[in-house]
């Protein structure tokens, strides 16, 4: 103001120098909000991968079948049906033909444990080769809570779910039974191709979750508190595969020998 008289030009002056500092709030809201969607499905992500172990749990065994003694880590219920393979990876354990065993009761007849662990609450990966001719009960297994051969647990991988294929089973002095409530319709195998299977167990409470490839969608899910602890192992029920890498994360194992499989070495 001069002379009583107003400058025009003030109010637009003011507007000008006071309306950047009007806006910054509001862009730095927009930029806030514009980076928190984008992290927080990264976060979420995080933390709701399904592959993250807990905390509490440590590496409690490890095999990379790197040399032919990796196999005197397990006992089968048949030795001749096993062997070491070289592979362009290293090595594996390789079923190459079917056992001479009869179980107790109908169940798999090809089998490999872990000898002298008995796991509880675990996390278990391990890549596997299924190296048998295409059809409907073209499986592998993954074999938990083994307390004898009459009692166990064993997830069976296949290309067709049925009453008898594609299933978590529970054999309990009788031929084995399907209890998975979520299941998918099979899993393609392929020729030559590995493949990664993570099984979560956790008997404190039964769970029971099982991945195929896809770490973040399991193929099947079940819950039964019948075996809480017990063996691990792999195999067939009545096929050929390869096993490879395997690694168990655990709170505790228990050290005990089994004493299973008359024949075994």
């Amino acid at each position: 103001m001069k002379n009583g008289v107003t400058n025009p030009w003030t109010p637009g002056i003011l507007k000008a120098l006071i309306a950047p500092m009007n806006v910054i709030p509001g862009l730095m809201a927009s930029c806030f909000g514009l980076f928190a969607l984008a992290v927080s499905p990264m976060c979420w992500a995080a933390s709701a991968r399904p592959d993250v172990v807990p905390t509490n749990y440590r590496l409690l065994y490890e095999q990379r079948f790197n040399h032919p003694r990796a196999l005197k880590d397990f006992v089968q219920t048949d030795p001749q049906a096993w062997q070491w393979s070289r592979e362009s990876r290293g090595g594996a354990m390789e079923l190459a033909r079917q056992s001479g065993y009869k179980p107790p009761v109908r169940s798999p007849v090809n089998i490999a444990l872990i000898e002298g662990k008995k796991f509880t609450d675990f996390v278990m990966e391990v890549d596997l080769l299924q190296t048998g001719a295409e059809y409907g009960h073209r499986d592998m297994c993954v074999f938990f809570g083994f307390s004898d051969p009459k009692k166990f647990y064993y997830a069976h991988v296949a290309t067709s779910a049925d009453d008898h294929a594609h299933n978590v089973f529970i054999v309990n002095e009788q031929p084995r039974t399907k209890i998975a409530r979520e299941t998918t319709p099979g899993v393609k195998w392929g020729q030559g191709i590995w493949h990664k299977l993570r099984l979560e167990r956790r008997g404190s409470d039964g769970s029971i979750r099982l991945f195929f490839d896809d770490m973040t969608r399991p193929i099947m899910v079940a819950s039964d508190t019948t075996f809480r602890s017990g063996y691990i192992g792999f195999g067939s029920f009545d096929d050929t595969g390869k096993v490879d890498n395997i690694r168990i994360w655990g709170p505790s194992v228990e050290r005990k020998k089994s004493g299973f499989f008359a024949n075994s070495k």
